[in-house]
């Protein structure tokens, strides 16, 4: 389950901005050569927002909504657009190479005007299947600067914390020597399974997780990453509509750096997945211009100005999977 996705509504003061041109097929840092696909899916999803003036007019509404983007594994593509007046402006713009997010301005909506933007994505999702031979692969020394920043701690996930270290090197121990980079990643994966029971609950994290011993697939996911953290192996997080899982990464004998996906919490799957639902964010560490702490998973968000005297604007975020064509 995502969790701190929620909806919210700020009545504060909107600032309007230069967008960025949409970016509807933003690529993986790695060339996607490393990994297999097996059977595909095809679905149309429905993102938007809709806001009403309750009350009033409002003002300065701005909206942002993550939207689907491209991966090796996923194809997207804007099948149809419903947006029109007062919506003044939609534009898209992509926040550390991980999240699209879809921006909607309102100038001003008159008390009882609804306003919609709504966007329809086909995504095309295929599995990822295993390599036919991980001892192909080999620890990262040199990974790009966009790979790098997958070896810091990030909210909630705590790699550089004593306790995540030390255990870290402790189940690297139990390796035997000849031991390889799947292999030590594979011992990372199945502590995690063996040793955190699958609980849902609030939020708590890594840290937390392995004290309690429980914790749902954020608790499962954000262990299995501060340990490869820990031991300089980056890692990320992948989320789907009320799930999210680990990926890892690792390089061949050309040095060339590819990301492989595991099943922290289900079905064992390790290297390989059998998900066909719509990736909505790669990554858990972003920094989103609207808020002031970095951000684990990013939410939807309004912001806006009332008239003096004036309502407040009732919003609905839209993500709904819609039927299949007959």
């Amino acid at each position: 389950m995502v969790r701190g996705g929620e909806s919210r509504c700020l009545l504060v003061a909107a600032l309007l901005i230069g967008l960025a041109v949409p970016r509807l097929a933003q690529g993986d840092p790695a060339d996607g050569a490393g990994i297999r696909f097996g059977k595909d899916q095809v679905q149309q999803w429905r993102v938007g927002v809709i806001i009403t003036a309750v009350g009033g007019p409002c003002r300065g509404l701005r909206a942002t909504v993550p939207v689907p983007t491209g991966w090796p594994e996923q194809q997207v593509r804007v099948v149809q657009e419903d947006v029109g007046p007062p919506v003044q402006r939609v534009d898209y713009r992509m926040l550390d190479g991980g999240v699209q997010q879809m921006l909607v301005l309102i100038p001003a909506l008159n008390a009882g005007e609804t306003a919609r933007a709504l966007v329809t994505f086909e995504v095309t999702r295929r599995e990822i299947l295993a390599p036919a031979d991980p001892a192909l692969f080999r620890l990262p020394e040199r990974a790009p600067r966009d790979v790098m920043k997958y070896l810091a701690a990030s909210p909630y996930i705590e790699s550089t914390h004593p306790q995540i270290r030390d255990l870290a090197r402790e189940i690297l121990q139990e390796q035997p020597e000849a031991a390889g980079a799947w292999e030590r990643v594979e011992a990372f994966y199945d502590y995690v399974r063996e040793h955190v029971a699958y609980r849902n609950g609030t939020l708590k994290g890594a840290l937390a997780a392995l004290r309690d011993g429980s914790g749902d697939c954020e608790e499962l996911t954000s262990l299995f990453i501060a340990l490869c953290r820990a031991s300089k192996i980056p890692a990320r997080t992948v989320w789907v509509p009320d799930h999210c899982y680990p990926e890892f990464y690792l390089q061949d004998a050309q040095g060339r750096g590819h990301w492989f996906p595991c099943q922290a919490a289900g079905t064992r799957a390790f290297g390989g997945i059998p998900e066909l639902r719509p990736i909505l964010q790669k990554g858990d560490n972003f920094q989103v211009p609207e808020q002031r702490e970095r951000q684990r998973y990013v939410a939807e968000f309004l912001k806006g100005t009332a008239f003096r005297g004036g309502g407040q604007p009732q919003v609905e975020f839209v993500r709904e999977l819609l039927p299949a064509d007959p």
